[in-house]
């Protein structure tokens, strides 16, 4: 593929860190560095680190692993880390083609890179609508037009994608990139079913997309095996691949990644040599340790145990939507992720209801319109079940039915 066709000029004109660059040269044997500018780490006061987990078991960091998290590190990340995530994707995902990979402070750092490499004011980027207000916060100020494609209960709709592409006036003008959060959608809690990202993935090849798979819900999967993801079947390399561990490991950590062509990370990386310098070193340090303490085996009876915690929260939330909303509200039952999408009954805009009346009653939804590339106004709010107690959950929900009551008398 042609990647600078998809290249931002201000990407673009990103050069290496001469400082950066002399990282790799630095770890050759017998090398003597009066370049670089690291700080000596015999003034750093820590030593030393353990790390308790809720098995019970204690993970010491010596001295040695303490100073390589101290110090300054490659920008794409610790090198067992990057390893150990090379072989994670090798193995989970089976990629058709090469790739290189990147460590972010969390996915949303390479996320919004990515959009930076790719997008300008002039682009239109395709968009599932709903969408992740947290890539619309940054996107709206970046000044791109949105390309809305719909989604229902079985994800991004690979008819709408085709007919927006097909009905484009002007090919110059084209939108060159597709971006998704394909499983347990954040708001809707649907996922993109592997018919249509097959789909979706020969819609990307007829027009030549990049697609940017957004999947920090893909270990959060409620079904006995995990939908295949679009990088696993990625022939062409038009797929750059956005992962977290906030959801499985620690929000706090601020430990994503993305994969996906070398030309592309490449970009990325630039950004980031000029950004972060790199992720937190002490951060990834204490990731790389679960991970290889665990293995790719240990790591995916982790997320089994995750997973299957928000099914069952998921599970009692919609048996309390069906106690209390029945008749005033209608939701799909989400198969992964923390999300459910719901709709007001005879109410057309959510936003005061959400905004004032239900705080005041002490419950915190979002309302919908957030959630829309292009504004509009919609019955539709996000609840989340994550963190909330199931009485809690109960709770909230009869609240939200007399709220839904009461509007609906005015």
């Amino acid at each position: 593929m042609d990647y600078q066709a998809f290249i931002a000029p201000l990407s673009k004109r990103r050069q290496p860190s001469a400082i950066r660059s002399l990282m790799p040269l630095m770890a050759q044997p017998g090398m003597i560095s009066l370049g670089g500018g690291n700080p000596h780490p015999g003034t750093f006061p820590f030593v030393g680190m353990s790390i308790q987990l809720r098995s019970g078991e204690t993970l010491t960091l010596d001295e040695q692993e303490v100073a390589t998290g101290l110090q300054y590190s490659p920008t794409n990340g610790l090198p067992r880390l990057v390893d150990w995530l090379r072989n994670l994707q090798t193995t989970e995902h089976k990629p058709p083609v090469e790739f290189d990979v990147c460590v972010g402070n969390g996915s949303q750092d390479v996320l919004t890179k990515a959009f930076d490499m790719l997008l300008t004011s002039e682009d239109t980027l395709l968009c599932e609508s709903p969408a992740y207000v947290g890539s619309l916060s940054f996107l709206r100020p970046l000044g791109c037009k949105f390309a809305e494609v719909s989604s229902d209960a079985e994800g991004l709709q690979p008819k709408e994608l085709e007919r927006v592409l097909a009905e484009w006036k002007d090919p110059a003008t084209r939108p060159r990139v597709l971006y998704s959060v394909p499983i347990g959608g954040n708001p809707t809690g649907c996922s993109t079913t592997l018919e249509r990202k097959k789909e979706i993935y020969e819609i990307a090849r007829k027009y030549n997309l990049l697609i940017m798979e957004d999947d920090p819900y893909y270990y959060l999967q409620f079904g006995e095996t995990r939908t295949p993801s679009y990088f696993s079947m990625d022939v062409d390399g038009r797929v750059l691949r956005f992962d977290s561990f906030s959801k499985i490991l620690s929000a706090g950590v601020r430990v994503g990644w993305v994969t996906g062509p070398k030309p592309l990370i490449e970009r990325i990386t630039l950004h980031s040599q000029a950004s972060i310098l790199h992720a937190s070193g002490m951060s990834q340090l204490m990731v790389q340790k679960v991970l290889e303490h665990w293995g790719i085996e240990g790591f995916l009876k982790h997320t089994d145990a995750v997973s299957g915690f928000y099914k069952s929260k998921s599970k009692f939330f919609i048996e309390c939507a069906k106690k209390h909303l029945t008749g005033l509200a209608e939701w799909v039952e989400p198969n992964a992720g923390m999300f459910v999408w719901i709709k007001l009954s005879g109410i057309s805009d959510s936003s005061s209801l959400i905004k004032m009346k239900a705080v005041e009653k002490k419950v915190l939804l979002v309302p919908g319109f957030e959630f829309f590339p292009n504004p509009k106004v919609t019955p539709y709010v996000r609840a989340s079940f994550s963190t909330a107690t199931y009485e809690e959950i109960d709770l909230a929900l009869a609240r939200l039915a007399d709220l839904i009551r009461s509007e609906q008398k005015e």
